[in-house]
């Protein structure tokens, strides 16, 4: 059997925290009911699908890359960083890899040699992306509700490090916190005017 697993990030555009990728490999003829790219959801129902893909999915894996990262490689190259990851983090290795967007992370050294394919609105197209998709969003969300604890200032669990109004008011308030991208245009104004 051809294993085929999609993958898809969440958090490139936020001013803070880190970009979150998955993968997901289906089991084929069992589709999971309600799977769609993850912002058309409800955060509800992406909790609710969350629990079903990983308990359905044949195989998952989750990569990260962290604010630090991002940083130093910049987006784009920590994105395929956390993409990598995520497939490495899975028990099972895929022989075809479908990626949400129109470029693909390098895929050599994991074990065999894996095709890729990346598709422009794979998550709205593609169940496995879809999937990989509310996996990577939920992962992402449960972490900077996390985040608000430790820096409450900031409302992470309203916006998730987005560049909302409100968050960009509240960065230049309070300054950058440790988990902030300060590559980033809103952080580095931010750093400059709190000098």
């Amino acid at each position: 059997m051809r294993r085929v697993a999609g993958i898809d990030e969440a958090g490139r555009g936020p001013l803070a925290g880190p970009v979150v990728a998955a993968a997901v490999i289906l089991r084929p003829r069992r589709p999971i009911e309600g799977v769609a790219d993850s912002k058309s959801l409800s955060a509800e129902e992406r909790s609710r699908l969350n629990v079903v893909i990983r308990r359905e999915a044949l195989c998952f894996g989750i990569g990260w890359a962290d604010h630090v990262e991002i940083d130093a490689l910049n987006i784009l190259q920590a994105t395929f960083l956390a993409m990598r990851r995520a497939l490495l983090s899975m028990t099972l290795t895929p022989d075809h890899v479908l990626v949400d967007g129109h470029l693909l992370p390098n895929l050599s050294g994991l074990g065999k040699v894996l095709t890729a394919r990346a598709i422009i609105d794979g998550d709205v197209t593609q169940p496995a992306i879809s999937a990989a998709s509310i996996l990577a969003k939920t992962a992402r969300d449960s972490y900077m509700d996390q985040m608000h604890t430790l820096y409450p200032a900031y409302a992470f669990s309203d916006h998730k490090g987005y560049a909302t109004p409100d968050h960009q008011r509240l960065l230049i308030l309070h300054g950058p916190c440790p988990l902030h991208r300060r590559s980033f245009e809103p952080v580095r104004l931010a750093l400059r005017s709190g000098l």
